[in-house]
């Protein structure tokens, strides 16, 4: 199977001017900003996920692409190689990964990877995919508060209507952690829900998004997900110390880990980010084969 890591660097003055060019949306810090651990989901993959083809890097354009990648390696993606150009640029996650599937000579099974989920200890592909469905849990709502939920909600009823069936007052959205694909699955739902798909897609995040749940909701409505929970552990840079994140990635007890971004002080942002290259380059001191 393949990895698609999707991949932004908000500090990168070029991305900059093109998001103030196409957009008046205030800049989220904890969406864009890059904590330079990158190199170390490309380390864990190598030692920890051996069964893993081909990784694919998305990023916007050329000054994305970090200078330490091996291109022989890493097959690096432009948003344009797979995003219609009528709806180019965009800073929206939610349209890019809408796209994944479209990657050149991408397997039929593929992970989808964000940049903050890290492979921690020994992983087999069974983890992920058995008997030609994907592995995750799913979870069930009822309300949708906020923004990112009425997304998901949109996802799950998209869902729905690619097989024909009524929304109920609930909706699924699988575990956050990377979402097992299938691409000829993503390619037939792309079709079917084409025009849908195209009006739900923006420069940034709006509330008539859909995300790339509506791929893995249409798997577990069509009985091609085993609703497990993949192991992970989860951590939140808000709420919890860095001398407790240090330790915890230097002796793992789960298979992958989620250090999930928030709003922080400088200060703060600083301290924890000298903590994890700090951390990461202890639990992976040995360059991958994806670096120069």
């Amino acid at each position: 199977m393949d990895i698609v890591i999707t991949y932004v660097n908000g500090l990168d003055p070029k991305w900059q001017e093109e998001y103030a060019k196409h957009t008046n949306t205030p800049i989220m810090e904890k969406r864009f900003r890059d904590w330079g651990t990158l190199k170390y989901l490309f380390r864990g993959i190598e030692k920890n996920m051996p069964f893993i083809r081909r990784v694919h890097l998305v990023v916007s354009g050329e000054s994305q692409v970090p200078a330490w990648i091996n291109r022989e390696r890493v097959n690096v993606v432009l948003h344009r190689d797979i995003i219609p150009e009528d709806h180019l640029p965009t800073f929206c996650s939610n349209t890019i990964e809408l796209h994944l599937h479209r990657i050149e000579g991408l397997d039929e099974e593929f992970l989808y990877f964000n940049d903050d989920i890290f492979p921690m200890m020994r992983c087999e592909a069974t983890d992920f995919f058995l008997d030609g469905k994907g592995i995750i849990g799913m979870n069930c709502h009822l309300f949708a508060p906020d923004m990112f939920k009425r997304i998901c909600r949109n996802s799950d009823r998209a869902a729905r209507k690619a097989l024909g069936r009524r929304a109920p007052l609930w909706f699924l959205r699988p575990q956050h952690i990377c979402a097992p694909m299938l691409r000829s699955e993503s390619q037939h739902v792309y079709q079917r829900l084409k025009d849908d798909i195209l009006n739900s897609l923006t420069a940034t995040r709006t509330e008539r998004n859909i995300t790339q749940y509506l791929f893995t909701n249409y798997l577990f409505l069509k009985g091609r997900i085993i609703p497990r929970r993949q192991p992970r552990r989860h951590f939140s840079v808000g709420i919890t110390s860095p001398e407790k994140i240090s330790a915890y990635l230097l002796n793992p007890d789960r298979k992958l880990v989620c250090i999930n971004d928030v709003q922080l002080s400088e200060g703060r942002y600083d301290k924890m980010r000298t903590m994890l290259l700090d951390t990461f380059e202890r639990a992976f001191p040995t360059k991958s084969r994806f670096e120069l």
